[in-house]
């Protein structure tokens, strides 16, 4: 009995658009308010070349249909109470490898068990929700990699009674998100202007100088290297900044500073990314130090089977 005063019940529902991504569709008809699917279909049309989830365009849907959104940084002491308010909060966690990160509601957790319970679609035939659940430290930690980012979406009564540990980080966590969409339109310096803002407001948000030094670095700028190191201060289990800094020293052949930042990346979450593996081995090989390339090269294809450049990759493990 103790587990079912920790577990809100979601619809089923597996409707989805890019601009309507699953969590926000779901939450949104927990309140009893219907999306219309068809104005995020013409929306997502602005974003023909873009297969991810643009999560600002469905906060913005679901906002413009009455119901009150807050993206704050958080804990997991404060996941549970949300819960225990009756609110389903979405959580930005990893994404499963090449995905840089993903959206997930969390249903519940389960005291006894120590777990957290997440809404899961997949392979349900029953018509019944599914839940999987994780165990809490491990949540935690993968939920650590991005800031512990939540957003709650609730209708503003329900919400603005809510005390939030972060409150004063909701308005720089929007232009983060907001930012992101000028990026997918390739819109950087608009990107750009709106991540300076939101450290304005918020000088320690560790999102805004992650996806910073990531546009200074698609610039090749060694700017990004200031702003990558000041987030890391802020959040040393960072994925996609020390991901982000092996990346610009691979570039400008800083084969030892990659190396040790790539490390740094795989020891935080080392299934996060197939791709890192094979970026190490290059600049393993390039060292001289061939027999941990090799391993790097097999921990790319065990990471990543359908790779499509399979077969030259086993080409150089046997030339290793």
């Amino acid at each position: 009995m103790e587990q079912e005063d920790h577990e809100l019940l979601l619809p089923l529902v597996d409707e989805e658009n890019i601009c309507l991504p699953l969590p926000i569709n779901v939450v949104s008809k927990y309140w009893n308010v219907e999306l219309p699917m068809a104005e995020a279909i013409e929306t997502a049309k602005k974003y023909s070349e873009f297969n991810g989830s643009i999560i600002i365009e469905g906060i913005e849907l679901a906002e413009r249909y009455g119901l009150t959104c807050k993206i704050v940084n958080s804990s997991l002491s404060e996941l549970k109470k949300i819960i225990d308010t009756g609110i389903p909060p979405i959580v930005i966690l990893p994404g499963i490898p090449e995905i840089t990160q993903h959206a997930s509601i969390i249903t519940g957790y389960d005291k006894e068990e120590k777990t957290i319970l997440h809404y899961i679609q997949k392979g349900n035939r029953e018509g019944e929700q599914q839940e999987g659940a994780i165990p809490e430290n491990i949540f935690d930690k993968e939920w650590s990699e991005d800031g512990r980012l939540l957003i709650l979406l609730a209708p503003i009564d329900i919400l603005s009674s809510l005390k939030l540990e972060n409150d004063s980080t909701d308005k720089s966590n929007r232009l983060c998100l907001i930012s992101e969409r000028q990026n997918i339109l390739k819109n950087s310096s608009d990107a750009i202007e709106l991540l300076k803002q939101s450290l304005e407001i918020s000088p320690e948000n560790s999102t805004a100088l992650q996806q910073l030094g990531s546009l200074m670095n698609q610039q090749s700028s060694p700017e990004c290297v200031k702003f990558y190191e000041k987030c890391l201060e802020i959040n040393k289990r960072s994925y996609l900044t020390c991901n982000g800094l092996g990346n610009y020293y691979l570039k400008t052949n800083q084969f030892e500073k990659a190396e040790k930042y790539y490390t740094k990346a795989i020891e935080i979450n080392p299934k996060r990314s197939a791709k890192i593996y094979k970026n190490r081995a290059y600049l393993r090989e390039k060292q001289n130090k061939n027999a941990e390339a090799k391993d790097d090269l097999k921990n790319y294809l065990k990471f990543n089977p359908k790779a499509p450049d399979r077969g030259v990759i086993e080409q150089a493990i046997r030339e290793l």
